[in-house]
């Protein structure tokens, strides 16, 4: 059901590796929790984040909800698509409706993400 070339967080974002880059976006678990999404906040392009903080918002018809940085690093990308259409995240979680691009900090890595397969059991056990 969740794509087994991405890892994921216990937060329900999901990590891409690209090269020294990563390619962040939500789960479509977390999308179908949050109902209709009509607004994203993401930090700029050159804005550092650290993994486990707070890094935007995403505001939906029933709430609003924090977005988590999966890794540390600088963010080099943010889907534009979204400040115009932000329900791109609801009609395609891992594609078009991808959030963010980070570029790892020197030492950083993906460390103490899921796999899908890991992922998906601890939404069966909540």
């Amino acid at each position: 059901m969740y794509p087994e070339d991405l890892q994921y967080t216990k937060d329900h974002e999901w990590v891409r590796p690209q090269g020294e880059t990563v390619r962040v976006g939500v789960t479509d678990f977390a999308q179908e929790a949050l109902g209709d999404i009509v607004f994203v906040t993401l930090p700029d392009v050159g804005s550092d984040v650290t993994a486990g903080s707070t890094c935007g918002e995403i505001e939906s018809t029933k709430s609003v909800s924090d977005v988590y940085a999966p890794v540390t690093g600088t963010v080099v990308a943010r889907n534009e698509s979204l400040d115009s259409a932000p329900e791109l995240i609801n009609s395609d979680p891992y594609g078009d409706g991808w959030m963010l691009e980070i570029r790892l900090a020197d030492g950083a890595d993906a460390e103490g993400l899921l796999d899908a397969e890991t992922y998906q059991a601890g939404l069966e056990q909540s």
